[in-house]
């Protein structure tokens, strides 16, 4: 078997004492430093906690078939960007595999799996939500901010089997621009309403006039619903 690959991170410490975790990743072609500066722009100081330490790691670049095989720094390659293709399931896996490792690290540290939430902007969205309806359904939650997954994504398969099984899920939280070209607002949505149908509790926010781009309101949202699913210990 390869070894994992080791990512790039950039991480912003709790100001207290650590007892759980947030990952958070960017979208295709920024990297974790990017995608730290960008929330810091958009809510000073940015995205941070008495006790919650923020983790932003890095993609690997790999050629990308939406730009003609160019490197970029992915999450997993797509066939085409487009609600209907079906998922490279291959490069979606081998990284839940890679970004399992930086979970696991967490709970080394001494943070339990129902102390950390995954999520993500864009392409980052649908990776998080990937790893916690598949592989990490035990974490205490899962956000995707202007992402969304495929129509016949078989994650929507995994939560109906975890529903029926009798198994608990994360919590969904999602928030999407009207205005958003590159992902459409539709798409979001209708993720949203096909994880409910399998069984998943959801949380779906739609701001009206916003692109594919975060905002000052969505940051206070998602700041907000952290903090009712990590409160302090």
């Amino acid at each position: 078997m390869a070894a994992i690959h080791k990512l790039r991170k950039c991480v912003v410490s709790p100001t207290g004492k650590h007892s759980a975790s947030v990952i958070f990743l960017h979208g295709s072609g920024d990297t974790g430093q990017g995608l730290r500066v960008w929330v810091r722009d958009v809510m000073m100081p940015g995205l941070t906690f008495a006790h919650i330490r923020v983790i932003y790691p890095t993609a690997p670049a790999r050629p990308y078939t939406p730009m003609h095989g160019a490197l970029s720094t992915v999450w997993f390659d797509r066939y085409k960007i487009s609600y209907d293709s079906a998922e490279h399931l291959q490069s979606i896996d081998a990284m839940c595999s890679t970004l399992g490792s930086i979970i696991q690290d967490e709970v080394i540290a001494g943070i339990p799996k129902h102390r950390i939430i995954i999520g993500g902007f864009s392409m980052g969205g649908a990776m998080a939500l990937h790893l916690a309806c598949r592989y990490h359904p035990d974490v205490a939650g899962v956000y995707a901010l202007s992402g969304f997954l495929n129509k016949d994504s078989v994650a929507f398969q995994a939560v109906e089997e975890r529903v029926r099984a009798g198994h608990s899920l994360p919590e969904l939280f999602q928030c999407h621009g009207t205005s958003d070209e590159l992902v459409l607002h539709q798409w979001g949505e209708d993720t949203s309403v096909l994880l409910q149908k399998a069984g998943m509790k959801t949380t779906f926010h739609s701001l009206p006039g916003l692109h594919h781009q975060i905002s000052l309101q969505e940051m206070e949202l998602l700041k907000a619903w952290i903090l009712q699913k990590l409160p302090s210990s």
